[in-house]
C-alpha cells in the first residue's frame, strides 16, 4: 500500500464486514516451521529485513517461501 493511498473507512451501517488486517508473520533464522505442503522445517535464511522470504530446510529440500506465508506456522 502506497504511503499516499486513501485508506477506506468503515461504515456501521454496512451490511458488510469491515476489514480486519491480519498481524504479519515474522521468522528468523533457527526457526521451526510446519508447512502444509513441505512438513517440518527449520528457517535457515531470511530476504531483506522486511522478510519478503524465508528459505527453509525441510530435510529433503530446501524450499523459499514468500509472504503471506498462508501456509507456515511457527512451532
Amino acid at each position: 500500500m502506497s504511503k499516499y493511498a486513501a485508506v477506506r473507512r468503515f461504515l456501521p451501517t454496512s451490511p458488510f464486514k469491515a476489514r480486519t488486517e491480519e498481524p504479519r508473520k515474522h521468522f528468523a533464522v533457527g526457526d521451526r516451521v510446519t508447512h502444509d505442503t513441505y512438513g517440518l522445517g527449520r528457517a535457515i535464511g531470511v530476504e531483506d529485513d522486511s522478510d519478503i522470504a524465508v528459505l527453509v530446510d525441510f530435510g529433503s529440500r530446501c524450499e523459499r517461501i514468500t509472504q503471506p506465508y498462508a501456509t507456515m506456522f511457527k512451532l
